[in-house]
């Protein structure tokens, strides 16, 4: 497993670039095992791609599936006491918040 973890590696100076593109600050140190992990997961996405598929039908996606309607009507919920009831401080019917621009 070590010798496959090994010879899947990417450079350094991928994992670098990689890094700096994410805005990741990555020790010296830790590039090396950075590296093996990342070509791991790259060689790992590579297998996925040998498996047969055609006879798989595709599932449902946002473009297939279809929205449940239902009517759109306003309410309050006819529950102001019980969310009220959930404020740390209230004023009246309203939530007291601290100020917090000055």
């Amino acid at each position: 497993m070590t010798d496959t973890i090994k010879s899947n590696a990417l450079e350094i100076k991928t994992v670098q670039r990689i890094a700096k593109l994410s805005s990741l600050a990555v020790e010296e140190d830790e590039l090396q095992s950075y590296a093996k992990d990342l070509g791991s997961i790259i060689h790992w996405v590579e297998q996925l791609n040998e498996i047969d598929v055609s006879h798989v039908s595709p599932m449902v996606g946002t473009e297939l599936a279809h929205l449940r309607m239902r009517e759109d009507k306003v309410t309050d919920g006819n529950c102001k006491e019980e969310v009220l009831s959930n404020a740390p401080k209230r004023i009246a019917d309203f939530y007291a918040v601290p100020k917090v621009v000055e």
